[in-house]
């Protein structure tokens, strides 16, 4: 016998609907389309591919395609203004940088975003270790050495090299100058590539830059490598030192990755979105990804994000006043 509905409970169930969604269960069916993960830096290079990891891994887990889409310039601020400004229901993400999140605002005259206001904070990815390289020649074994070596030279008389003023390279030598009180000249170079190619010829005797592109030569033992900045010892080279543990105790400048959403993002999307990334960091494939592209996972809740963003944001802000840099 065929049940009668009657033109009450239509009344009610189409009342019910938009209360439902409000209040968030609607959300439940989250995702229900494609998702695009805006990556603010080009193609190839170690913050795209933590990009694509993380955006195979809620693919397989969901079953729903997630596309990454390169937007870059302006370190990173492009792609973020994209994502800012993108609707607030789960389906446009960023891949950002320590500088979408934290070191832009200090180094840029005009953000088109607020680094805090404007993103709902997902989780955090990964990071990677700075190294302090040196060219054989220079007598250091260890930081404290090259701190005592450059103190003996005089200020600004041994040179570093890194790829960008500001770049996370160039703000751990700050760091690193203002604990240890020595001061070292910088020269600024495009890219990671011409920094490298200088300091194996010895026209520059030392770097403090991401460690991935000079691992070969300091395995080799073309290079020295004197410390790494990141809290704890790097899993590639688990022999040299943090330079915290070389004196210099609560040193930590690992440059890091994490997912963010346009600010006003449901709280049960961005809680199942950041409960499936943490998953993913804890993963035995994900990690291999991960470290396989050279940098190392590092898992965090939205709540350890937002936490981590506060200190990372004191921290830099006073070694960027402390430098003097100009905002560009």
């Amino acid at each position: 016998m065929a049940k009668n509905v009657g033109r009450r409970s239509i009344l009610a169930g189409s009342l019910a609907a938009p209360l439902l969604a409000r209040h968030g269960w609607a959300q439940s069916t989250y995702p229900n389309k494609q998702i695009r993960m805006v990556v603010p830096f080009a193609p190839g290079g170690t913050t795209d591919l933590l990009g694509r990891i993380a955006g195979q891994h809620l693919t397989e887990a969901w079953g729903q395609q997630v596309v990454v889409d390169n937007k870059s310039g302006a370190g990173g601020n492009v792609g973020a203004e994209v994502v800012a400004k993108a609707p607030a229901d789960g389906y446009t993400l960023l891949l950002g940088t320590v500088g979408t999140a934290v070191t832009n605002q200090y180094l840029y005259k005009n953000m088109p975003y607020d680094s805090v206001k404007s993103f709902a904070p997902v989780a955090l990815f990964g990071e990677v270790a700075n190294v302090l390289a040196v060219h054989p020649s220079i007598p250091a074994k260890t930081a404290q050495e090259y701190v005592d070596y450059c103190k003996k030279q005089g200020a600004n008389k041994v040179s570093f090299g890194s790829p960008a003023v500001g770049g996370t390279g160039h703000l751990a030598m700050e760091y690193f100058e203002a604990r240890a009180g020595f001061k070292v000249e910088h020269v600024v170079y495009r890219g990671s590539s011409l920094v490298l190619k200088d300091l194996l010829a010895g026209h520059i005797p030392s770097t403090m830059d991401n460690l991935p592109p000079y691992l070969p030569h300091i395995q080799s033992g073309t290079l020295k490598a004197l410390g790494v900045s990141s809290s704890k010892r790097w899993f590639a080279m688990p022999d040299v030192p943090t330079i915290a543990e070389q004196g210099f105790a609560g040193f930590d400048a690992a440059p890091w990755w994490y997912v963010a959403a346009p600010a006003g993002t449901p709280a049960d999307i961005v809680k199942k979105l950041s409960d499936e990334l943490v998953k993913a960091s804890k993963a035995p494939d994900v990690i291999k990804r991960i470290r396989d592209a050279g940098a190392a996972e590092l898992g965090g809740s939205s709540e350890d994000l937002a936490k981590h963003m506060v200190a990372e944001n004191e921290k830099w802000k006073k070694v960027i006043d402390a430098a003097g840099l100009e905002k560009q």
